[in-house]
């Protein structure tokens, strides 16, 4: 049995490490709150955008009446040979199982193109350094595939200050790539968040644009009710509520528009607008999944960093019990041994 400094030694020690991880689990719970009003605050303006689209849809022709063919290049449907994969992670670890589970339901979905030829564009560095280690990275000159699979983006801190920007110039070259053909759908993995308790993994295909407003989900990866149970104790612990984000009155303004009994006057032709809008619909839905995923990392954080304060506090009560235990013995052993002498005399 360890003596009594030692052990004295090692509760101090967990102490400090609980109080770490109960201020990281505070500032997790914070950069939470702010990620969802974040993405709540988002919501409006793209079903605005959605019913706009609608409405444009209505008024204008999508397809060359002679040859059949959509006169969108963004909605032009090919075989699909060569696909590109988003996947969107975290730049920093110490959140759980939240950058192992998106990573997993990305081998999970290259598994099921096997037959395909897929570039990975990480978006994270977690995911960039999971991905680097099973896959070779594409040479920006070269007229050949390294591989199969292969990666050919990086972007890294990008979620640490998520903004449209930034995400709008990722988008525009990937809408370069697929007009001059060189890939034929876009797919990204991301968690989906709606509330701590409300998430799933998905991997959400964003071209071809088959039908404005619809998501189109191919894959998806529940969380455990274990999992779930864990990240309500966690949020009720810091005072995160547990529902759904309400419908706010812009967002009810937006699902709202356009009426039916009103017809609009476009200044420029419907074709144009549709046109121009249709890669800011498509650069919405990446940006919307990725403030999505940065909250569902907050939430992993924050979980994670309570079930650590936990753990921590179990520990502090066994060392406790054992350094009593190893103090009553050697209180023992010394009565025993002022007895034995005073006997002894």
């Amino acid at each position: 049995m360890a003596n009594i400094r030692d052990i004295r030694r090692r509760i101090r020690s967990v102490k400090n490490t609980r109080q770490i991880t109960k201020a990281m689990k505070m500032v997790s719970a914070a950069k939470l709150r702010r990620a969802q009003e974040r993405a709540l605050a988002a919501r409006p303006y793209s079903v605005m955008m959605t019913n706009v689209l609608r409405s444009l849809v209505d008024r204008t022709d999508l397809v060359d009446e002679k040859t059949g063919e959509p006169l969108h290049p963004l909605l032009a449907q090919r075989p699909e040979n060569n696909i590109l994969l988003v996947v969107v992670t975290g730049d920093r670890g110490l959140a759980g199982a939240f950058n192992s589970n998106v990573l997993k339901a990305a081998l999970k979905f290259i598994d099921s193109f096997k037959d395909k030829n897929i570039d990975i564009a990480a978006v994270g560095r977690k995911g960039r350094d999971f991905m680097r280690r099973r896959f070779p990275v594409a040479k920006p000159d070269s007229d050949t595939r390294a591989a199969q699979v292969h990666i050919v983006g990086e972007h890294l801190n990008l979620l640490a200050k998520l903004e449209y920007e930034a995400v709008a110039e990722i988008v525009e070259r990937v809408l370069e790539a697929y007009k001059d053909g060189e890939i034929d759908s876009v797919y990204v993995i991301y968690n989906e968040f709606k509330s701590v308790i409300s998430q799933r993994l998905i991997a959400q295909r964003i071209l071809p644009v088959q039908e404005i407003g619809r998501r189109e989900v191919v894959l998806t990866e529940e969380f455990s009710l274990e999992a779930r149970e864990r990240m309500g104790e966690a949020a009720k612990a810091a005072g995160i509520s547990l529902k759904e984000a309400p419908e706010t009155e812009e967002e009810r303004k937006a699902k709202e528009f356009p009426p039916g009994d009103v017809d609009f006057i476009y200044e420029q032709p419907p074709k144009e607008i549709f046109k121009n809008m249709l890669p800011r619909y498509v650069t919405l839905q990446l940006f919307q999944g990725m403030l999505e995923s940065v909250a569902a990392e907050h939430a992993a954080r924050m979980t994670a960093m309570d079930s650590a304060s936990n753990n921590a506090n179990d520990v502090i009560d066994s060392l406790t019990l054992t350094a009593n235990r190893a103090r009553q013995a050697a209180i023992t052993k010394e009565i025993i041994e002022i007895v034995s002498g005073a006997a002894a005399l």
